[in-house]
């Protein structure tokens, strides 16, 4: 039986229409009056590999811009202190997020790596750690803590707010999957050669997203030029307070993309949630320098 939601991107209204057949999920999408577009089957539709590194090489032009919009940047809401933890992509470790942590820090965040050196992308081996460290900082600093994760170091921190909503402020992604996991992004053939099936995989987020949706505020941060995640699947049609944002640049250059910065830094800022069993929703916080 298929799906049918509504999500807003930008200005634009649109359709997801989730189908069953061959094996997974097809998903379809349109603006509003426009006719349906399929997913990419395997990935971006974006050329072959040497096309794509070739592309993605353009990350290192984020390094100028970066440095040009540092003064705008360094303007933006401060910290006071609360806590903050930044999740790497597939394959990468806590090197890759360095920048943006240090800029988080800079403007008076208490940021964290994950301090799980490489993200293989297996969830099961790292959610433990990774509760023990949110709950020990939610705990240490008497509120939830927000949780930013890059491509599929997102994916743990959505995980990790479906499951502890009570420990999570809100999710901050860029370039994560959200449609399929692995699936369609170019790093699938990877999963498929470990023996796993994305198929069933597909169908089991699907299942799960369906049945226990995020509950704490979403920002996912996508592009449509980026070449390793289809941006398509990058877009939550299922959490309950979700906000969709468009920019430019490649997906590997996200990490120092410094409209990524300054999104980052203006959710950070917004008022704290709490989303706990006998709590309503909308109670806040105190500021972390009050409490």
């Amino acid at each position: 039986m298929s799906r049918v939601t509504q999500t807003v991107v930008g200005d634009a209204s649109f359709t997801v229409r989730t189908v069953p057949g061959g094996g997974g999920y097809r998903h379809e999408m349109r603006e509003q009056g426009a006719p349906m577009i399929d997913l990419p089957p395997r990935g971006p539709r974006r050329g072959s590999i040497p096309v794509r590194v070739l592309h993605e090489s353009r990350a290192l032009l984020e390094l100028p811009r970066l440095a040009v919009r540092s003064p705008e940047l360094a303007r933006r809401p401060r910290g006071g202190g609360r806590p903050v933890v930044v999740y790497p992509g597939y394959g990468t470790g806590d090197a890759s997020t360095a920048p943006l942590r240090a800029y988080l820090r800079g403007l008076g965040y208490d940021v964290h790596g994950w301090n799980l050196g490489r993200n293989r992308g297996d969830m099961r081996t790292v959610i433990t750690p990774v509760l023990e460290q949110i709950r020990a900082l939610a705990r240490a600093h008497a509120q939830p803590v927000a949780l930013v994760g890059w491509s599929l170091g997102g994916a743990i921190a959505r995980e990790v707010a479906r499951e502890h909503p009570e420990l999570v402020a809100r999710v901050i992604t860029f370039g994560t999957p959200v449609v399929g996991g692995p699936k369609y992004t170019a790093v699938a053939g990877i999963y498929r050669e470990q023996g796993v099936d994305l198929d069933q995989l597909e169908r089991d987020l699907a299942a799960l997203e369906a049945e226990r949706p995020i509950q704490v505020p979403v920002t996912a941060i996508y592009s449509a030029e980026d070449r390793i995640v289809a941006w398509q699947s990058c877009l939550d049609t299922t959490s309950t307070d979700v906000e969709h944002v468009e920019l430019r640049g490649t997906h590997t250059g996200l990490g120092i993309n410094p409209d990524v910065y300054r999104i980052v830094a203006d959710r950070l800022a917004e008022p704290l949630i709490v989303v706990a069993s006998g709590n309503r929703r909308g109670d806040t916080l105190p500021d972390a320098n009050t409490v």
